[in-house]
């Protein structure tokens, strides 16, 4: 059984203060659950009786089952499944310099779906560490941790003041950014480490991170010259500058 207090607890997890007090993160649903096992220790696995029965070896320190309804009460999500869990957040980590790979700065990203495809998209691409600004949104709220479809358990997340962060890398590694002024990326010459700033939705790379960008790429629309759409979505653009870095390096 589930209890009210538990239900309570899980649904506290909502909110990134909680989130942040309580050291700890909901993830729904199987895959998303199998997937994050093993890699964030588990706190409480509730399920449904058939699931649970289904997986025994499954590591939780509380295990709890529970009814439909009571799963129904304690989801964040609108349909809710047949698992879910509370697993405690990663410690945090100081954002030292990347050590000779490519990495990405999300400078203000503030929609979950975003950053949660763009975590997916860096998984995808074999890029371990994503260094946010201090007003990103938070990689561990519902939204974006299912969205990341366990990209979680791969990737890690680093919040830094981003500026002073790239300030310290003292051009030890190129660092790019996408603008819509700035060199066409087909026909520049990409390196196999260093960092790629992606800005916010509304208003791209603030001015402070604009001024340490060492390389500014633009992604051509097609054909040149003809009336399309003002930009691409954050994400949409992460999944074309990651493409062509990686196609570079095969």
């Amino acid at each position: 059984m589930l209890s009210k207090a538990k239900i309570k607890y899980i649904r506290s997890l909502e909110l990134k203060k909680n989130r942040k007090e309580e050291r700890a993160f909901v993830a729904e649903g199987p895959k998303l659950v199998g997937d994050l096992e093993g890699h964030f220790p588990c706190r409480i696995l509730v399920g449904l009786p058939e699931w649970l029965a289904a997986h025994p070896h499954f590591q939780a320190q509380e295990v709890v089952e529970a009814t439909p309804d009571e799963l129904s009460k304690a989801s964040l999500l609108k349909t809710p499944q047949e698992v879910m869990a509370v697993f405690e957040l990663p410690d945090g980590e100081d954002g030292g310099a990347p050590d000779e790979e490519l990495c990405l700065a999300l400078d203000d990203v503030q929609d979950p779906g975003n950053l949660g495809t763009i975590i997916r998209l860096a998984d995808w691409f074999g890029i371990r560490h994503i260094y946010c600004s201090l007003h990103t949104v938070d990689a561990f709220g519902p939204k974006t941790v299912q969205a990341t479809m366990g990209a979680l358990a791969r990737v890690r997340l680093h919040y830094v003041p981003l500026a002073d962060w790239l300030r310290r890398l003292d051009g030890s590694v190129p660092v790019y950014g996408t603008f819509l002024r700035g060199e066409n990326i087909y026909g520049q010459e990409l390196s196999a480490s260093g960092v790629i700033v992606m800005g916010n939705e509304g208003n791209g790379i603030s001015t402070e991170v604009e001024r340490l960008v060492s390389r500014r790429l633009y992604i051509p629309s097609y054909p040149p010259g003809q009336e399309t759409s003002e930009s691409l979505n954050v994400a949409m653009a992460t999944a074309v500058v990651c493409a062509e870095f990686r196609r570079r390096q095969r």
